[in-house]
Formats: structure tokens, C-alpha cells, sequence
């Protein structure tokens, strides 16, 4: 949907700009004063940077609404931290059982190479990561909102164990 939005945008753009060059083309030939040539033309293009500022800034912000930042990246005091190694083909986690509503604070570190920590719940939905990397730890919050099982998955190729590398959390 998106792609065919942007490819009837770029069309429409292409007609209204076609005419443009037609008319410079068509009128290169005449003579003038260059000065209100200058002129003229300095207002005309200060006000195309405008529009086409206003008309950017409108695209960014339709095209990121979509993508909503979740409010898990940022620290929360009162959190509970549990520390999460990566290794070659397994995680290490302090804690694996949480409660409905409890913040945990996921201190994510590597012993080896990277890794990617991702928290998937029961359907296979991705509802958070983050990095895993050696001699560099990452913090992510999360609050459960739900019981049930969940999976840790490794999100970035490790080795020839990769596919094994997962670990499951219990939600109360």
C-alpha cells in the first residue's frame, strides 16, 4: 500500500514538474533583464525550499506513525534487574520467572560474539530486543502485561548452533 502511495506521489510530481522544464525550454531563448530574472526566481525557489520543507516533514511523520518508539526503552526506576549473557549457543539468565506487571529491567551482555536477545510471545510475535554484545551491556525494560510462556530467540547468526539458541521465560 505504501509503496504504491510513494509510486502515484513520484507520477504526480513528474506531470506538475514536466511542465516546468517545458516552459524554461521554451522560453530560454528570449531575452532579458537578468537582474528581475534573479529576482523573480529567488523568491520562487525560497518558496519551493518551503514547501518542499513542510512537505518532508509531513511524509516523515505519516510514514513513521506506524512505527510508535515503545516506551520499554526507557530505564524505570523500581525495575527488577536481571542479567542476561549470551554464548555460544545458549543464554544465561539470572531470573526466568516473572510476575503480571512486574518491571524487569534486562541487563544484556555477550561472552563471545553478538547476539541478538529477542522476546517473543506465545503466538511468535517479536514484543522486544536488543543487542547482545561482548565487553558492552544493554538495558531494556519490559513489563509482562500477560501470563503465559514466552521465548527467547537469537536475532543475529552466531554459528552453526544458532537455531538452538533459545530460552523461555514464565509469566505468573
Amino acid at each position: 500500500m505504501l509503496a504504491q502511495s510513494v509510486w502515484i506521489l513520484t507520477l504526480l510530481c513528474l506531470a506538475v514538474l514536466a511542465p516546468v522544464f517545458g516552459y524554461v525550454i521554451s522560453r530560454s531563448t528570449e531575452e532579458c533583464d537578468y537582474a528581475e530574472v534573479q529576482r523573480n526566481w529567488y523568491s520562487i525557489r525560497a518558496k519551493w525550499f518551503l514547501f518542499l520543507v513542510v512537505f518532508g516533514v509531513g511524509v516523515t511523520a505519516t510514514t513513521l506513525l506506524p512505527y510508535p518508539l515503545p516506551p520499554q526503552f526507557s530505564a524505570t526506576d523500581g525495575a527488577s534487574p536481571v542479567n542476561v549473557i549470551g554464548q555460544q549457543w545458549y543464554w544465561t539468565i539470572d531470573d526466568t520467572e516473572y510476575d503480571v506487571g512486574e518491571t524487569i529491567e534486562f541487563r544484556v551482555t555477550s561472552a563471545d560474539s553478538t547476539h541478538g536477545f529477542g522476546i517473543y510471545d506465545e503466538s511468535g510475535t517479536l514484543l522486544t530486543q536488543t543487542q547482545a554484545m561482548p565487553k558492552y551491556t544493554n538495558r531494556l525494560v519490559y513489563t509482562f502485561d500477560k501470563p503465559g510462556t514466552y521465548k527467547v530467540l537469537c536475532l543475529e547468526y552466531c554459528g552453526l548452533a544458532h537455531h538452538a539458541m533459545t530460552a523461555q521465560l514464565t509469566v505468573k
